[in-house]
């Protein structure tokens, strides 16, 4: 017994030292998700002064002529998870990155080693595989490396049209996540469409120092680097938010145990006293009895 009460007090020190790591884990992950969201707005405000200057150059030379999505090389880059502790995270990613592999399949980009493993359990071979930012500086750096990628890939194969699809994890209601796929390339004609329709509000008209082949350039390059930026930190904070519920569900459950080994340990120390207060009693009792015993023994002697 005294052995068993020993190791449910192992047990329970065990599970107060993992507790200390949950909470540790937990702590991280709200304090490693609160940057990237400021960085998920602030990449916002920036896509919207890009969009302005579309809308501007629109104004002045007219509608961008629509580009058909069948184009020859198709590519998705599929924003996931380099670090555990996330739940199905990347196995949800893996799924929504099948479904819209297609056919041909896309040519796979894989942000994080978890994700390239989870996108080879679906059989989907990755054909690179980058690492995720490890702060906030390094988003840009991601979205600046995940351009000359693409143009790298472009000039490699000479296609004449390419298909971007970007595949992350972003925030919904009450908390949860869900997979998104977003189209990067070619533009969006419903967006270049409503820049279109929409009027100059200004009484002065758009003006350019640049050509506008090179203008309109470094506009869509502007925007391709916001739009990656803003999925890479979209989806750190979801990755951050879904360790933190996996890490309150983990400190729930640590919880709810240590209560029943605090019940078990009651119970074991109760059964011990029990034990001991009867094995005093029945030792008193027997102790009681021997006197009399004797007595009993000495008055048979002195009969005659």
């Amino acid at each position: 017994m005294t052995q068993t009460l020993e190791r449910l007090r192992r047990r329970t020190d065990t599970m107060s030292s993992i507790r200390g790591i949950v909470r540790t884990m937990k702590a991280m992950s709200a304090i490693n998700a609160a940057p990237y969201e400021q960085a998920a707005r602030a990449i916002g405000a920036y896509r919207a002064t890009v969009l302005d200057g579309l809308h501007a150059f629109i104004a002045a030379h007219g509608a961008l002529p629509a580009v058909s999505d069948a184009g020859d090389l198709r590519i998705t880059i599929a924003f996931g998870s380099d670090h555990g502790l996330c739940g199905n995270y990347n196995e949800v990613l893996a799924d929504e990155v099948l479904r819209g592999t297609g056919d041909p399949p896309a040519r796979v980009i894989c942000i994080g080693a978890q994700m390239d493993d989870a996108l080879a359990g679906q059989g989907i071979a990755s054909e690179t595989v980058l690492l995720p930012p490890a702060n906030v500086d390094g988003l840009g750096r991601l979205a600046g490396r995940l351009i000359t990628l693409l143009d790298d890939i472009r000039g490699a194969q000479g296609a004449a049209g390419m298909t971007v699809s970007l595949v992350f994890m972003r925030r919904a209601e009450h908390g949860r996540q869900a997979p998104m796929t977003r189209r990067l390339l070619p533009l969006d004609p419903g967006m270049t469409g409503a820049l279109a329709q929409r009027p100059w509000a200004s009484r002065s008209l758009p003006d350019f120092s640049l050509p506008p082949g090179r203008l309109l350039a470094a506009l869509v390059r502007s925007f391709l680097f916001a739009e990656l930026y803003g999925a890479a930190a979209e989806a750190l904070v979801t990755e951050n938010a879904a360790r933190l519920a996996r890490m309150q569900q983990a400190e729930r459950a640590i919880d709810d145990r240590r209560a029943e080994l605090a019940g078990e340990m009651r119970q074991m120390r109760q059964s011990e006293v029990t034990t001991e207060l009867l094995d005093v009693i029945i030792g008193f009792e027997a102790l009681k009895t021997q006197p009399a015993r004797r007595q009993d023994d000495d008055d048979t002697r002195t009969e005659p």
